[in-house]
């Protein structure tokens, strides 16, 4: 993974305009902390998502046909996956679980969590960015339910979530599905809290990637001269997250041999969440070539959890 870092920070970095790719948050620190925003009061997104699937998580494994293989893309802690394993071993003998994420930490909390729960779990933990990780979910026998969930592909360009779920279907055979989560459309207050906590904790995530930089690749960022932004774009209807120099200032990332030039407001753009509705999710997946099933909303209609068949 170092080297995939350091070419996405001088990629990101010497571009215009600056910007550095969200999976660059999740090494053990950055995973750490992003738990903490999950638990965050102004952060709806994961505890609205656990209860759809604390209510509809038997519905959704039936409709999946009670696979023997579940896959989750960005496993995270996988402290909402623990209620759909649940739900599967309550139908199956056994199971098995491929848990993919580009953090060891990740996997390594993921299957903590899960080994003492469910003895009829066999878990195998694959570290992977998504792509080479699809190549080798394709190989494998079966039919299988991959949980793309998290409101993860709202990170991705519009044209970058139909590739990624183009991607997605062609590893997968026939009868296969697809549960993804979506953030879905609110108001803008609710959205621009949820990635502005009260207590620092999001601002903390961004920063932390300037201190990857410095204890990973020799970077000199002081991270009291950048300041963590994000606001909701009504036009994309997304929230844009980024990192603002406060002033005038040329950084030295001694690992890459860059010095790099910030004026006074530059950004470093290092996230999108696109918020999307129940219809647009369900036109993304066809789209992709998935039959949708069936999707599901919580009561205020924050968040949306939608199946997808392979045909």
């Amino acid at each position: 993974m170092q080297r995939g870092f350091a070419k996405e920070v001088r990629r990101g970095l010497t571009g215009s305009p600056k910007s550095l790719p969200p999976w660059l948050f999740y090494d053990a620190v950055g995973t750490q902390l992003f738990e903490r925003i999950t638990g965050l009061p102004e952060y709806y997104p994961t505890r609205t998502e656990l209860l759809i699937l604390q209510e509809m998580g038997p519905q959704m494994v039936r409709q999946a046909g009670v696979p023997p293989t579940v896959v989750e893309l960005g496993v995270g802690s996988a402290y909402k996956t623990r209620v759909l394993i649940e739900a599967l071993l309550e139908l199956r003998a056994r199971a098995t679980f491929i848990p993919v994420d580009v953090s060891g930490e990740a996997l390594k909390l993921a299957q903590q969590r899960l080994e003492p729960i469910f003895p009829r779990l066999e878990i195998h933990p694959l570290r992977a960015e998504y792509q080479a990780a699809l190549e080798q979910i394709r190989a494998t026998a079966g039919p299988k339910l991959v949980l793309f969930i998290g409101s993860s592909i709202g990170n991705f360009e519009p044209d970058e979530a139909l590739a990624f779920l183009c991607l997605v279907r062609r590893a997968l055979t026939p009868g296969s599905t697809l549960l993804l989560g979506t953030d879905l459309r609110k108001p803008r207050a609710l959205l621009e809290a949820a990635y502005n906590d009260a207590a620092g904790v999001t601002a903390a995530f961004n920063l932390h990637l300037l201190e990857r930089i410095n204890r990973e690749l020799g970077g000199h960022f002081a991270l009291e001269r950048f300041r963590h932004a994000a606001h909701f774009d009504d036009e994309h209807c997304r929230i844009q997250m980024h990192l603002q120099s406060v002033q005038s200032q040329q950084v030295d990332i001694d690992g890459l041999g860059l010095r790099i030039s910030f004026e006074p407001g530059e950004r470093i753009h290092t996230e999108n969440s696109y918020k999307f509705t129940v219809g647009g999710a369900q036109a993304l997946l066809a789209r992709a070539g998935f039959e949708n099933l069936c999707s599901w909303t919580d009561p205020r209609g924050w968040f949306g959890v939608h199946l997808a068949r392979v045909t």
